[in-house]
């Protein structure tokens, strides 16, 4: 997969320059880029993931404190 990835951003770029939908080649580049990244600035999806569902986060800065809900105000 290293070796493909120069090729592979072309092609999705190129793409994109003309107009032409790659949407699978650039999601699963996109999944490549996140899979292989020990930490990505997601706290935003996280924070709208626990006000729309009720679902928890983790603060990276406090990890002992585990999950964490927050009572959003509307």
């Amino acid at each position: 997969m290293e070796e493909a990835q120069p090729n592979w951003r072309r092609a999705v770029t190129t793409a994109m320059q003309h107009g032409t939908p790659a949407l699978a080649m650039a999601a699963s580049l996109s999944y490549f880029d996140l899979y292989r990244t020990a930490n990505l600035p997601l706290n935003l999806t996280q924070a709208q993931r626990d006000f729309f569902g009720s679902h928890t986060y983790e603060r990276v800065d406090k990890p002992e404190q585990g999950p964490i809900h927050t009572e959003w105000e509307e």
